[in-house]
């Protein structure tokens, strides 16, 4: 009967560790390399996702002011501005890439009333108001945070810090503070810009516009960043206008 002395054991055992310890590698290895093709895979399917949410944001925005730049500054604007209230670096670069969407709703409003130049009805003004949930809607309940993001200020930015906003009425720091952010932006970006049923106003009509709305439509605390910062921001929305991002630029979701 053969045996192992004392040393051959030792030699068996080192093998056997050996062996099992260049399988264990070679799993992490593959494990390794699993995760990230399943993370290049899952950043895919996001920036496909959301490339298309920005085409139908680009396309609400051509019906409502013949221009897809509108969009881009609220986007850039908004990620300033969160910077400005001290929000972190991750938090205003999703902002940047969320508010964009913010009227995408309108995709679902007829022309009729969306391009209307008097003033609404109660019911138009009714349906026009339904753009907040449709938006919310088209967005959907994603897991992805962007998508998140996007609905939410989809559904608040309408809202008022006051409670007389829609669609549901919320009031004060029930608002997410990306809808109250992206109310402000807009706001002023939307006043000082040609829009089908009047010219635009001057920046400091829209500031003194802006400022009368405070503690009313909107988050005192925010308006007051945005007027500390107004200079900043102006100057950010005239460097947009004579060179927009590219689309390529605004889909990027890394």
């Amino acid at each position: 009967m053969l045996t192992l002395n004392d040393n051959d054991a030792a030699c068996a055992d080192r093998s056997f560790d050996d062996a099992a310890a260049a399988q264990m590698e070679r799993i992490v290895v593959d494990l390794r390399r699993m995760y990230l093709e399943r993370n290049e895979a899952l950043r895919e399917v996001t920036r496909a996702h959301h490339e298309a949410l920005l085409r139908l944001a680009l396309a609400a925005d051509f019906r409502d002011d013949d221009t897809g730049v509108h969009m881009v500054r609220i986007g850039y604007l908004a990620e300033a501005l969160a910077l400005a209230l001290g929000q972190t670096q991750g938090f205003a670069r999703m902002l940047r890439r969320a508010a964009p969407m913010h009227d995408v709703g309108k995709i679902g409003i007829p022309d009729i009333i969306l391009k209307k130049p008097g003033t609404f009805t109660p019911d138009e003004r009714q349906s026009m108001n339904r753009h907040a949930e449709i938006g919310a809607g088209i967005l959907g309940r994603s897991r992805v945070p962007l998508f998140q993001m996007a609905a939410e200020i989809a559904l608040t930015h309408h809202e008022r810090w006051d409670g007389n906003g829609y669609p549901h009425g919320l009031a004060g720091e029930a608002i997410p503070l990306s809808g109250r952010i992206v109310a402000v932006v807009d706001f002023f970006d939307a006043l000082t810009m040609d829009r089908c049923y009047r010219k635009a106003f001057t920046d400091d009509v829209a500031l003194d516009m802006l400022i009368k709305q405070r503690g009313a439509a909107f988050d005192p605390m925010v308006v007051d960043a945005f007027l500390d910062q107004a200079a900043v921001l102006i100057e950010l929305r005239e460097c947009i206008n004579r060179q927009p991002p590219s689309f390529e630029e605004l889909a990027e979701s890394d």
